[in-house]
Formats: structure tokens, sequence, C-alpha cells
């Protein structure tokens, strides 16, 4: 039996992956996640959820939605991944909603009090792919700006990455834009989009499927309502085991990061009931035109300056252990490296979060 992690959140029991509907709300941190909530493997997808005060210390609250509707209810189907926002002082989770019948279709749920969630009565609130996308069209995320709430998807086509873009004024009903962005060198299907305004411009970010390292795209540039226009490309998680990360804005005004720390293989073969785990928090901050991403200040106490697993030398930095099976190498200039471990984990942050690396390495 290994030990359970001391300073991430992981499940009481099942599996959980994604990190979904991140949200400061009614004074308290609101995490969701995709969770099979019966075995520690993937399975029909409910929403778990957890709450804080304080970015570390994190309490599993009921399940906040079930796939029991004919939307989204199939054994390999489920409630999958999306987001959440705040409306006249109500709760939406959107969620892409996944039957044998209808596919990927998105849907939305509401809530009064932050734990109990409504179904919408008129669920899926966009029924079908547009013929920009594909059935693979999934994982909504919502923000505001200007009055208008913007959704980003991911989908692809003809084995071309696509963001897709929708608008909407009402959280109800939803316009098709278009192709936000698009590339085949980033895989034939985006993931996990998200898109906020940041400082006076715009970050798009997404997953890339497959890839073992910098598999997190953050794409800085402008935005007119229609179009996003790229500036600056930033790949500053270079670990293997950081995937499909959301950010929100809290009530301080920080922009804050949480990815799934997963490991397949070590998920795959764990002999515990429960398996996956949310990354610490991070802050994203752009630092002379580099993206940047630095454990929240809560997190400041748990840090440390060496750890026995981690090889600092003048050119570069290596991680080593026998448990690590993959270790690449950060080569240049470094002014500082910050390390969290954990019981199974470890978290390096080198020159205040100018590049990172996150590792699952035990069971």
């Amino acid at each position: 039996m290994s030990e359970r992690l001391k300073y991430h959140f992981e499940p009481k029991k099942g599996w959980i992956n994604d990190p979904n509907g991140l949200i400061f709300y009614k004074s308290k941190y609101h995490a969701f996640f995709q969770h099979y909530p019966y075995a520690p493997k993937w399975g029909s997808m409910h929403w778990g959820h957890a709450v804080s005060g304080d970015l570390i210390n994190w309490e599993e609250l009921p399940i906040a939605l079930y796939p029991d509707k004919p939307y989204d209810s199939s054994e390999k189907g489920g409630c999958w991944s999306g987001s959440a926002v705040i409306k006249d002082g109500l709760l939406y989770l959107f969620y892409t909603s996944v039957s044998d019948e209808f596919g990927q279709t998105q849907s939305v749920a509401v809530s009064k009090d932050g734990v109990h969630f409504e179904k919408y009565e008129n669920n899926p609130v966009i029924r079908q792919f547009p013929p920009d996308g594909s059935y693979d069209f999934r994982d909504p995320k919502v923000t505001q700006i200007g009055g208008i709430y913007y959704m980003v998807l991911g989908s692809g086509k003809n084995n071309i990455g696509k963001i897709l873009l929708y608008s909407s004024e009402n959280l109800y009903d939803w316009q098709y834009l278009g192709v936000m962005f698009e590339g085949g060198q980033y895989g034939g299907v985006l993931e996990c989009p998200d898109f906020f305004p940041f400082n006076d411009k715009y970050i798009l970010m997404f997953s890339q499927m497959g890839r073992q390292t910098h598999s997190v795209m953050f794409i800085y540039g402008d935005f007119d309502g229609k179009i996003f226009t790229p500036i600056s490309f930033h790949t500053p998680e270079a670990g293997p085991h950081f995937y499909a990360p959301q950010t929100f804005f809290d009530d301080s005004g920080r922009r804050i990061i949480i990815g799934w720390l997963n490991s397949w293989e070590k998920q795959i073969e764990t002999k515990e009931d429960y398996t996956g785990a949310f990354s610490i928090p991070r802050e994203i901050k752009m630092v002379d035109g580099k993206l940047y991403t630095f454990p929240v200040s809560e997190a400041a106490h748990l840090l440390k300056n060496s750890d026995d697993l981690v090889r600092v030398e003048k050119d570069g930095l290596t991680l080593t252990a026998e448990n690590i099976s993959f270790t690449p190498e950060y080569k240049g200039d470094i002014e500082r490296v910050d390390i969290l471990r954990d019981t199974k984990t470890i978290e390096v942050f080198i020159n205040n979060g100018e590049a990172s690396f996150t590792y699952w390495f035990a069971v």
C-alpha cells in the first residue's frame, strides 16, 4: 500500500482525470473532475467535486453530475470535461455529454448553492458538431468577455486539430463563429481548450494528445470578438505527467492553473482502489515575453531548493531515480530551483517557473 499524497488532491476512491469547472464561488475554491467512483479505471464518467479554502487542503464533496440522462449515459460515455461560470449568483456547469445514441454533445447544469445541480431541461444546448469539426467534439470552456459568453471546444477534422468558437448572450443559445485555431502539427484532435483575457491580450491553451512532454500549449495573442491572432507560443511544462489543465480567475486577481497529475502506466498498474491527482495550483505570469507558471503563494512553505532526485549542474538539470522512467534534461542557465516533493510525485520549477517538470514516480 502506498502512502496517500499530502499536498495534492486525490479521490477517496475510484478514478479521476481532467480538472473541470475550476472556479471561486461563495468564498470557496471549487474543483470538479472527471470521475469514475467505483474502481481505479476509466468508466462511465461522473463529475466529482472538491472544495478548498487555501488551494492546498481539499474536501471531497458528493458527486456533482451523474450520467443519468439519455444524452449522457453509456458505458464509454457519460459526463465528460467542461467548465464553470457564474451568472446572476448561480453556478453553471458546462460539460460534454456523451452517449451511444447522440455522440459527443454539449450540456449544462445549474446550481444555487454550488453543491446540488439540476440539468437543463432542453439539453444538449449544442446537439451537433459543425462542418469544421468531427465526432471528437468536446471539453467546453466558457468565459465572459465584454458582456458576451464565449465557448471554445476541442475538435479536429482530417487529422488536423482544431479549436472551435461559439458565442452566447444567455448561456443557453449558442452561435457557431468558426474555427478559432487549427494545425495538424499539434495532432488530430486538440483537447481541453481554455481561453481567457490576460494582461491586455488573450491566451488560448490546449492539450496535445500523445505527446509525452510539452503537451500543453499556451498561445498569447489578440482577439477581436471573432478572430484570434497568435503572437507567441509557450510550453513551460516539460514533464510527462501534467495534462488537461484548466485555469480560473480568483478573487485576488490571479490566473490560477491546475492540471491532471497523471501517469497512465502507473495508474493502470495501481494496487490501490483510487488513482489520479491534481497538480499543485500554479499562478500564470508573463515576464519579459515569457510565460511562467509557479506554485501559488499558499504553497510557498512546501518548496525546497534541493532533493535527492534532482541533480543540478552548471549547464542544466536532470531528474535521476530508478522509479522515474522518463528523465528529460533542462539545458540552460539556472538561477533558481524550487522543488515540491510529495509521497509519490515531484514538481520541479526552474527560474521562478520559466520551466517546470511534473512526475508521478511511484504507486
